[in-house]
């Protein structure tokens, strides 16, 4: 089974709120000056945020850059998906 980078938008208050496990906590507002860092991270990237907005928002703006990543919107959706594949 491949692994995910599942990376989390959502600020680090929401983040530490809950999340989805191995989710690494990406801020959208650092997410431009941490381009390289996620350019490096394991393929594929899965961006989620609470419901999929600052998600896109990220996801546009790294595909732009030539990463290749995907919006999986909100995290308990990217959660639940996560657990279901498992089974």
């Amino acid at each position: 089974m491949t692994k995910t980078t599942i990376i989390d938008v959502r600020t680090p208050e929401e983040f530490s709120g809950g999340h989805v496990a191995g989710s690494i906590n990406i801020p959208l507002n650092e997410v431009q000056q941490r381009e390289d860092e996620i350019s490096r991270m394991e393929q594929p990237i899965v961006i989620c945020c609470a419901s999929g907005g600052r998600s896109g928002q990220a996801v546009q703006y790294l595909n732009q850059k030539g990463i290749t990543c995907t919006n999986g919107g909100g995290w308990m959706e990217v959660n639940h998906r996560l657990m279901v594949e498992s089974k």
